[in-house]
């Protein structure tokens, strides 16, 4: 949501009709309160990067002969340059001043994307000293005048809204039932202080299951609709989290329907005695209600509190009671208004001068909690920022420490692995039932089961802090009995396992079991990942490299163009007998389909033995060998999947700095830009050095830069 669009937005809710309870309103919208989102939520103007003064020598001198001799056919001086870019024209200064040009070469080089196939190859040696100059030219560009993009202004998407009303007022139940929670927790397994997974796991799929969404929750409280996703992103992106006057308006009925729901009593209110108990003995009433609403207010606004902020709730209360309203219900009036506040709702970092500086300590308290715990910081992050001391480094490894140890954690594994490896994919994978009868059973979908497995994956390494190599190729996997018979000639169990528990459409079993055949487990080969990118009739490598290149190498190909048809589910005539392969070579052929082409099909067709329900094959319908053979970057030749797996273990680095990224982002709730590179280059020498542990990756994504530093400047345009 922009800083233009703010006042127009709260001026609508401020004249909303909503009659009966103007005390209350006036509460949540004071006008110092929303002066306060306006002024110290603003957004940063994009600022001028100064030039660097040593970089013209190596530009003359290296980057630009290399221009001119690999780029300069297809980004020269000609009427129409590919992708509209003339690097010809590039000067030291040009370049020095464009971080996110020199990012996008840094790229296309790295990733050896460029030059085309069909060009004389670039020499390994002068193609890794392009990249070295162009990172020195980057660093030197953001050191210079550069800086780290701000975290956009945002409201709590409706994850983060129903695990912080939780936090905040200790409730014994969900708000709200949250369909995008994929795998539903039964029988307390989830024990991260422990160290390690239970060999044997109760699980639910939520979107697929039987009775999953059936939980203890508020009664007459209704969720606001689901967020949506940022393309390649996460749905905590602020460009995606925008507030229209009907969901304000919403926001002021949750708030109410909360504190006003017949499941809203003392045994399912951890905090009841504390806020809504009536007061005994002969107590000031003010210095009571005050006394209770300070440390409710502090952690639900998550920085220091304002004495007329307190004030203004305390005397709020006091009216009520005078009026004649009951202690109780006047104390639920304030507590509604709290969680309807834009105090409450809206994650910001306040403003600074016009440069980069460090967050405060409330800014990473919060930073922290909502990146680890999708919620707000509790009392000891709090109690740590307000005594200046969560900068401290040490004292934050041993809070992040302590935060992996906590049951909360549970909330990131809800959130994130499913967004990065975009999951919810496979709920609407419907393949043909007559092609693929195994599929279904009674009238449920095998990816019920499917769906879990990488989950439990991730969770185990993280609990059990494994390298995230294990992501891409491990030594165990988690499988239920009917996801087991699905893989078929993968599914074979190894000598001496215990027999599995079947089925199951509500509670599902899965044992852990060690992964002696390579083409099994992991991310990338899982069956859940190969039937939500395979259409009803067959694979589509397209998708599945698409798949690959943005998630695990964070590195998503463009849109196709408008114009260009998709390939048809089943062959035209005359290509009966043809492989896949050779019908997508024929696709391929136009040239603005070419350059994407060669960054993805081979990646997609890596994965071709694998059917559309994820399931082993050798051949095609048509009796054809699949043909999976290919090269990665260019470098690592392949011919089978589990070449195919040592070649992204040969890139792990790679990899790493991938995931780096996605974690980053979902973090920071934006995108990734250039200044953020150097941050990204320490995590992966940092996780590299302790053998690429996924904790030692997580601590180094909170002890990064790009995760404490700012750049908000204050607004120089008046508020209209």
């Amino acid at each position: 949501m922009t800083n233009q669009r703010l006042p127009v937005v709260l001026c609508h809710w401020s004249q909303t009709k909503t009659p009966d309870r103007g005390p209350f309103l006036r509460l949540v919208l004071c006008l110092s309160c929303w002066l306060w989102v306006l002024t110290a939520c603003s957004l940063p103007v994009a600022a001028a990067l100064a030039d660097p003064t040593d970089g013209s020598d190596r530009f003359e001198k290296i980057i630009a002969p290399a221009i001119q001799t690999h780029c300069g056919k297809c980004h020269g001086e000609k009427e129409n340059p590919e992708g509209d870019v003339n690097l010809l024209r590039l000067k030291s200064n040009k370049l020095s001043g464009n971080v996110g040009l020199i990012q996008d070469l840094i790229n296309v080089l790295d990733f050896e994307e460029m030059p085309p196939e069909e060009e004389p190859k670039l020499d390994p040696k002068l193609r890794r000293q392009l990249v070295n100059e162009l990172r020195a030219v980057l660093a030197a560009s953001v050191a210079k005048g550069g800086s780290h993009t701000n975290s956009p202004i945002r409201r709590m998407n409706r994850f983060q809204y129903n695990n912080s009303v939780i936090d905040l007022l200790d409730l014994k139940s969900n708000v709200f039932t949250l369909p995008e929670r994929m795998m539903r927790e039964h029988r307390g397994y989830f024990q991260p202080a422990t160290g390690k997974m239970a060999d044997v796991v109760t699980v639910g799929s939520r979107p697929l299951g039987k009775s999953q969404l059936i939980e203890k929750r508020l009664a007459g409280v209704a969720a606001f609709p689901q967020d949506l996703r940022a393309e390649n992103g996460f749905d905590n992106r602020g460009d995606h989290l925008s507030m229209s006057p009907l969901l304000m308006e919403s926001f002021l009925n949750l708030g109410q329907s909360i504190t006003q729901s017949p499941d809203f009593v003392p045994k399912n209110v951890g905090r009841w005695n504390d806020l809504f108990a009536e007061p005994g003995g002969e107590t000031d009433q003010a210095s009571e209600i005050r006394a209770r609403l300070k440390p409710l207010l502090m952690q639900a606004f998550r920085r220091p509190l304002g004495d007329s902020t307190l004030e203004r709730y305390t005397q709020f209360v006091s009216r009520q009671i005078s009026s004649g309203i009951p202690f109780e219900k006047a104390m639920k009036s304030a507590v509604a208004a709290t969680i309807s506040s834009p105090k409450f709702l809206y994650l910001y970092d306040k403003s600074s001068d016009n440069h980069e500086t460090a967050i405060d300590d409330f800014e990473l308290a919060s930073r922290l909690s909502f990146f680890l715990w999708g919620s707000l910081p509790d009392r000891t992050l709090l109690e740590l920022a307000s005594a200046s001391s969560l900068t401290n480094p040490e004292i934050l490894k041993t809070q992040f420490d302590r935060m992996l140890a906590d049951k909360k954690l549970k909330r990131f594994c809800d959130s994130f692995p499913t967004q990065w490896l975009q999951l919810e994919r496979i709920i609407s994978s419907v393949p043909n039932p007559q092609k693929y009868p195994t599929f279904y059973f009674s009238k449920y979908r095998n990816s019920m089961h499917m769906m879990l497995e990488p989950l439990l994956l991730f969770e185990t390494v993280l609990i059990e802090n494994q390298s995230i190599t294990q992501l891409i190729d491990p030594d165990f996997t988690y499988r239920s009995g009917l996801l087991q018979k699905a893989y078929g000639e993968l599914g074979k169990l190894p000598p001496n396992t215990p027999p599995m528990k079947g089925g199951g459409v509500a509670l599902l079993t899965f044992h852990r079991i060690p992964v002696t055949d390579r083409r099994n487990g992991g991310v990338i080969t899982n069956a859940a990942v190969m039937t939500m990118t395979s259409g009803p009739e067959r694979t589509q490598p397209i998708t599945r490299g698409a798949w690959v290149a943005g998630v695990i190498f964070n590195n998503p190909p463009k849109p196709p163009p408008a114009d260009v048809p998709a390939l048809g589910e089943e062959p035209s005539k005359g290509q009966e007998n043809m492989t896949l392969r050779e019908r997508l070579s024929l696709h391929r052929k136009q040239a603005n389909c070419r350059g994407c082409h060669q960054q993805i099909d081979p990646l997609g067709f890596a994965l071709e033995n694998y059917d559309p329900v994820g399931a082993w094959r050798n051949e095609y319908e048509n009796g054809r060998k699949v043909d999976m053979a290919g090269t990665l970057f260019r470098n690592h030749g392949f011919n089978s999947i589990i070449e195919f797996k040592d070649a992204i273990l040969a890139e792990k680095n790679r990899f790493t700095r991938a995931l780096a990224g996605h974690l980053l982002s979902y973090g920071l709730a934006r995108e990734i830009g250039a200044a953020d590179q150097q941050s990204l280059d320490k995590i992966v020498k940092m996780t590299s050095q302790d053998d690429y542990r996924i904790q030692t990756l997580l601590r180094e994504v909170v002890l990064s830069d790009a995760f404490q530093r700012k750049s908000n400047p204050k607004t120089t345009k008046p508020i209209q």
